[in-house]
């Protein structure tokens, strides 16, 4: 069995890593770590692992060395101290968005700071297996993903990976995501009167996964809004892109069965009719699928534009499940192993 053990353990992510871990067959999670739980059933935080774990969180002090170790700290806090983690795990992945940006002028002008560790900027690999497979099989380090940026990434991947998205024409993509998003910490944003119901533009511009976007797409002339909604799991990618050609209906079709076929977790979701015609996040709540789609606009007067969809777990292929899924390949199991769930319906 390979020994796993995770270093922030009472957070969502790290609750969902969790959850997949312990009924991945290859896989004993040996420790789970947390400064302001030591001590503490981990079914106390995460009280869906009840009678799962009898584990407890434990001090950083107590960390021993292991196959591979998981991340799941506040920004900043895995690179200040990655120096003393390195020694005690043969493979890292991190969940934080300390390590995805591999340009350090990227990271400080959508974060205000230099990066903390630019020296492991390179050693890293961004954490998307559909875009960095080969690569993650052959990795010690591991980023994890931005979940907006993902949503947007796995949208627009197909167009930008046959070279038909007009550069000199802006992207716009806007996503829709639920609380969990926030993370475990409660604030004034997450309060329940203030929060339940809305439909809040809370980062019209300026988003830091923004930068995840044009380093993965290449893409330069790209912008990203963020709408939080009345959900708690999920994200929806909306862009608006303009082709560099015309494209009908079964050109997007033929396009997104060629980029995505034999991928396990992608699923093309276009239909003519029903409620669930486009991808729906609700749908994937605890799951490591995306399900992609598309809308064409062939208005003969005007100039084409394609609406490239997207919708995920945020803490599912948004974080968790894709950490997971890249620890599978860096370890040599098949890339699903504990990754299943199909989700639920209705929910």
């Amino acid at each position: 069995m390979i020994g796993v053990s995770i270093v922030g353990g009472s957070g969502y992510v790290a609750g969902d890593l969790l959850r997949l871990l312990l009924a991945h067959p290859g896989v004993e999670v040996r420790q789970v770590v947390s400064r302001s739980n030591a001590g503490r059933f981990v079914h106390s935080i995460h009280p869906n692992l009840r009678g799962r774990t009898s584990l407890k969180f434990e001090a950083r002090e107590a960390l021993a060395k292991v196959d591979a170790l998981i991340l799941a700290l506040p920004h900043g806090e895995a690179a200040h101290s990655i120096e003393s983690y390195a020694p005690l795990a043969e493979r890292i992945l991190d969940a934080s968005a300390d390590f995805r940006l591999r340009d350090p002028a990227l990271y400080k002008r959508f974060y205000g700071d230099e990066p903390p560790a630019p020296n492991w900027l390179p050693r890293f690999v961004y954490g998307l297996p559909e875009l960095h497979r080969q690569e993650i099989r052959a990795a010690r380090y591991v980023s994890g993903v931005g979940c907006n940026a993902t949503t947007v990434n796995l949208a627009l991947w197909p167009l930008v990976k046959a070279g038909l998205v007009d550069p000199l024409l802006p992207v716009i993509a806007e996503v829709k995501v639920g609380s969990s998003e926030a993370g475990a910490n409660a604030g004034e944003s997450s309060h329940h009167p203030d929060r339940s119901g809305v439909v809040r533009s809370y980062a019209p511009v300026g988003h830091r996964h923004a930068a995840e976007i044009r380093q993965e797409t290449g893409l330069q002339n790209v912008h990203l809004s963020i709408t939080a909604v009345e959900l708690v799991r999920g994200a929806l990618a909306t862009a608006h892109v303009f082709p560099s050609a015309r494209l009908t209906e079964k050109d997007l079709w033929r396009l997104l069965r060629d980029t995505w076929k034999g991928e396990p977790f992608v699923r093309i979701v276009h239909e003519k009719q029903g409620n669930f015609r486009h991808p729906e996040p609700k749908l994937l709540a605890g799951t490591n699928f995306a399900d992609v789609g598309f809308a064409v606009d062939e208005d003969p007067d005007g100039r084409p534009r394609v609406v490239a969809l997207a919708a995920i777990d945020n803490l599912g292929k948004g974080a968790a499940g894709s950490l997971v899924q890249c620890l599978n390949l860096m370890l040599g199991f098949d890339e699903t192993t504990a990754l299943g769930f199909p989700g639920l319906h209705p929910i």
